[in-house]
Formats: C-alpha cells, structure tokens, sequence
C-alpha cells in the first residue's frame, strides 16, 4: 500500500507535520510560554517559571533541544 504524500499545505492526511517542516526560526527571541508548549505543557505559573530559569541556564538553546 503506498504512502500517502503531504498536500502543498503541508499536512498530511493524519494530521501529522512532516518532519522537515518542523523548524525553529533562527534568531527570533524564545519567549518562556514558547518553551512552555514546546515542552507539550500547559500554560501555568509554575511551567513558565520552569521555563524562565532553562531559558537562563541554556537560552535559546532550550528550545531547540525539544523539537527535531
């Protein structure tokens, strides 16, 4: 059975992003609730803050370690 390609609007018929379109955007300031639902947390005071201290230790590093 053959695979299914994605559309050209990049989804694909289970609604899973192709991997090579998952990308960060070089350069562009991470924000704590960008780490946040990155990390596939919800939005609570006690993430963000989970959030502002690995964007302190590591930058914006951080967030490239949790998507491909």
């Amino acid at each position: 059975m053959p695979m299914s390609q994605p559309d050209a609007s990049g989804s694909s018929e289970d609604g899973v992003t192709p991997d090579d379109q998952l990308h960060t955007r070089p350069g562009a300031e991470v924000s704590p609730e960008d780490l946040v639902l990155a990390a596939g947390r919800d939005v609570t005071p006690e993430n963000l803050e989970w959030a502002r201290r690995k964007l302190a230790e590591e930058g914006p590093a951080a967030l490239d370690k949790l998507l491909p």
